[in-house]
């Protein structure tokens, strides 16, 4: 379903999303006329001074109540349960989704593909994948917003956030920032290429850089001396990061931590905050030594590790 000011459709959500939207539109046109036009008529009918009879209702009330209370809580109630549906269908992405980091600086977006393709202001995606956007940005809060996809997510400074779509038509897209960041926030924009699978494998291939993102990110964790203390050093007892990635691991309080994009995020910034059972606080923050950019690369490495067998670390 189409309406002229808005976009055609895009991805697989946008359908769903608009739908709804037109439903909640027309239930709140509906009960705008049910309460106003008898109010108008009303108004009229049993002015001052119009003939017309007042006497009380000898009728009970009681089934007009049940009715008029009972029908739009059923109503609000289902619209409800849709909406959860497609949120829900919003914030899940499925297996095997295509990464793609995004970083908001004052005033530009930045992309990083994991074969390590970088772009600014311009995203190229493969028609028919669902693409996972993992975002953060460098100063203040950003929101992300393509509108023929029908998505938006705000982009907050010290967190990372998601979102998914899968791009349907082959195309080219405006992209948005939609959150006040500043002064040339209005410029802040940018273009999305949905190209054929084949057409997007030669533009990797074209600019293929020669290191992947998780290739960066295993030079970042070098340069920044992590692997001084978490790869072989019989002196420092530190966890394995080996196999880490996605499996349940024990906090010194007693709690247990996935380690998630999040977890890993906040162990390199604010390393206290989750101390892993039987080891010491002793790592130091890389608050302020590392940008994001650099710490989506070392991320992509721990993950790129995430299958490995752990190496003993006393």
């Amino acid at each position: 379903m189409t309406f002229p000011i808005f976009p055609n459709p895009a991805s697989t959500i946008a359908e769903h999303t608009d739908r709804l939207f037109f439903v909640l539109s027309a239930f709140s046109l509906f009960v705008l006329a049910l309460v106003f036009l008898p109010m108008l008529v009303f108004l009229f009918r049993y002015r001052r001074g119009k003939a017309a009879d007042r006497s009380a209702l000898k009728l009970s009330t009681l089934k007009i109540e049940v009715t008029w209370t009972i029908i739009p809580v059923l109503i609000a109630l289902s619209l409800f349960a849709w909406g959860a549906d497609v949120y829900f269908t919003e914030e899940v992405p499925p297996p095997d989704t295509l990464e793609i980091n995004v970083v908001g600086k004052q005033w530009m977006w930045k992309m990083q593909h994991q074969e390590g393709n970088r772009e600014i202001n311009e995203l190229h995606l493969p028609v028919g994948r669902a693409v996972k956007l993992t975002m953060g940005s460098e100063d203040v809060i950003h929101s992300f917003f393509i509108p023929a996809f029908r998505i938006k997510q705000d982009v907050v400074p010290g967190r990372f956030t998601t979102e998914w779509f899968q791009p349907t038509q082959i195309g080219t897209y405006r992209l948005y920032c939609t959150e006040y960041c500043g002064a040339e926030h209005a410029q802040m924009q940018g273009t999305v290429y949905v190209l054929p699978p084949d057409q997007y494998q030669e533009w990797l291939a074209r600019g293929a850089p020669r290191d992947s993102l998780a290739q960066s990110g295993e030079k970042l964790f070098r340069e920044l001396g992590c692997s001084g203390c978490h790869v072989g050093n019989p002196k420092i007892h530190s966890p394995p990061l080996e196999g880490l990635y996605g499996r349940s691991v024990p906090l010194n309080d007693g709690t247990f931590v996935r380690a998630d994009d999040r977890y890993l995020r906040d162990s390199i910034l604010l390393p206290a905050s989750q101390v892993t059972a039987g080891y010491e606080p002793l790592m130091p923050t890389y608050q302020g030594r590392i940008t994001e950019d650099q710490l989506m690369q070392v991320i992509a490495y721990l993950k790129s590790i995430g299958h490995e067998t752990p190496t003993n670390s006393k």
